[in-house]
């Protein structure tokens, strides 16, 4: 790419909306449905995933329901690879394997098809937003436990105080993130 990540990056913010206070008084909720709708922005975002393993033999690209399924899809088809549905419990029609992870009041379930990847493959995870890191912390171990090897996970927007990158580099897996928002 001739143009820097900063360069983009300054791009990427200007196309996403700030919602304040949703879903609940002090959260300023970071609503890309704005960048989607920009064909330069989303064009631009999704090449800027690619860029590092473009050319590389990515098997499979692991989108979490569901802004990472719109992201997924474009990554995966401008890597020629399959693409991988990480699934809310109960979505997915045949037999599936399942992790648990805590929420802030509870927990949840995510779910893939038991035969979604094959032993070894590389695999990148892809989602709109990191913010604690819970849900793809899970997708992590869920697709390791499949057999996968993780090459990355990448996000267009990463809120760094909520420290979900660093839950995922714990578990040795590299984060590529486009754009920060300080504060929630």
């Amino acid at each position: 790419m001739t143009e820097t990540l900063n360069t983009i990056s300054e791009e990427l913010i200007a196309s996403i909306r700030t919602i304040p206070d949703y879903p609940k008084e002090g959260i300023l909720f970071r609503d890309i449905t704005t960048l989607l709708s920009d064909p330069r922005a989303f064009r631009r975002a999704v090449d800027a995933l690619v860029q590092p393993w473009a050319g590389s033999k990515i098997e499979q690209v692991a989108g979490i329901e569901a802004r990472g399924f719109i992201l997924g899809g474009a990554v995966a088809h401008q890597l020629s690879a399959g693409f991988l549905p990480v699934r809310k419990k109960g979505k997915l029609p045949f037999k599936t394997i399942e992790q648990e992870y805590e929420l802030e009041y509870g927990t949840d379930t995510i779910e893939i098809h038991c035969d979604a990847v094959k032993p070894g493959e590389k695999v990148i995870l892809v989602d709109d937003l990191i913010a604690t890191g819970g849900t793809a912390e899970a997708a992590v171990k869920l697709l390791r436990s499949a057999g996968a090897d993780i090459v990355a996970a990448c996000f267009i927007v990463d809120l760094p105080e909520l420290q979900g990158r660093a839950k995922l580099e714990a578990l040795d897996v590299p984060v590529r993130t486009l754009v920060e928002f300080p504060g929630h």
